[in-house]
């Protein structure tokens, strides 16, 4: 027994010394170390070995495991390291010579939504309004008809810098300011990052809201649904209908929530719209006149209406991605598919 372990040892360093490749080293190991191997059959026929051999030949089995052990994992890493030397050299780039093929960069699919949404308002008569992403309670809830107490504020998990001091979670903060600085009639847009405590295939931290605010007199539900029609067909195309939905927002009253005809399929129903022939794009309503008291507007001779779609929902509907995350982790591949 002891003299063929020696002889293995011997084959065992034989063969290794002439292995040049990853692909024949693995074959070795298992021929070698694995369970059908040669060191296992060893182990296989200590039962044949007499008790006072026991010890001694167990030892030298033990040794010659490490020492093949050892032969192949510093051959392992010497192969690797020269399978990753010959990938560089191949791929090696010399960064002082011109590209041969310029690559052209290219609008962010998020970002040409915002556009698009821009210039549909700006077409429209609406102002562009953007304000402070770290905001006072006061103008992110207080405002808006949301007092400290109020069962709304559950419900969007927002970023406490302090008791008075937040990350904002709704841009409807940048309509309050503008309701204090503007006079009636105006109709502003209002676009931009927002943030609240959530994160899944459907929701961000950071997420992207477009707000619009119109004041003026004789506003009406009709106006709303006229004007977001526009809108909706302008970004989804002409034959779109919209359609709408009672719901509740503390700031609006009536709210509904607003539904278009999947830009997939037309509203006959498909995967995407999950055979309904439509899409929930957005939540809208006539403005509270307590909010418009709040900001300094009679509420008797003026009336408003306000809309805000999440950006980020367009860009998924437009796109058809499945997965939000996919848009803010730089993947050029996943991006290039989207130009």
């Amino acid at each position: 027994m002891e003299k063929k372990i020696t002889e293995f040892l011997e084959k065992a360093k034989q063969e290794l010394a002439t292995c040049n490749a990853l692909k024949p080293l693995n074959d070795l190991r298992v021929k070698f170390l694995g369970k059908q191997g040669e060191l296992t059959a060893f182990l296989r026929s200590m039962k044949d070995v007499p008790n006072e051999d026991k010890p001694k030949i167990g030892q030298l089995i033990n040794k010659a495991r490490q020492e093949v052990e050892e032969k192949i994992n510093e051959l392992q890493r010497k192969l690797e390291e020269k399978v990753l030397e010959e990938k560089l050299s191949r791929q090696k780039v010399d960064i002082t010579e011109p590209s041969k093929v310029p690559e052209k960069g290219e609008i962010h699919p998020l970002h040409k939504v915002f556009d698009k949404l821009i210039d549909c308002c700006v077409e429209m008569g609406f102002t562009v309004v953007t304000g402070p992403e770290i905001e006072y309670d006061y103008y992110n809830f207080e405002a808006l008809n949301v007092p400290k107490d109020h069962p709304a504020r559950d419900m969007q998990d927002t970023f406490f810098i302090s008791d008075n001091i937040l990350m904002r979670s709704q841009t409807s903060s940048v309509q309050v300011h503008a309701m204090e600085t503007m006079k009636p009639p105006f109709r502003i847009v209002s676009p931009g990052r927002t943030y609240r405590a959530d994160s899944d295939a459907t929701h961000s931290p950071v997420f992207h809201q477009f707000e619009g605010l119109v004041v003026d007199e004789n506003i009406s539900m009709i106006d709303l649904k006229s004007m977001l029609t526009n809108l909706l067909s302008m970004l989804f195309g002409e034959n779109t209908k919209v359609r709408f939905r009672p719901s509740y927002f503390p700031f609006t009253e009536p709210s509904v929530e607003v539904d278009a005809t999947c830009p997939s399929c037309g509203g006959k129903g498909c995967k995407l719209c999950k055979g309904t022939g439509f899409m929930e794009l957005l939540g809208a309503g006539m403005v509270n006149p307590k909010v418009l008291e709040m900001s300094g507007i009679d509420s008797k001779k003026y009336t408003g209406f306000a809309f805000g779609p999440g950006v980020d929902r367009l860009a998924m509907v437009v796109n058809k991605i499945p997965d939000l995350r996919m848009m803010f982790e730089n993947d050029i591949k996943f991006l290039e598919q989207l130009k």
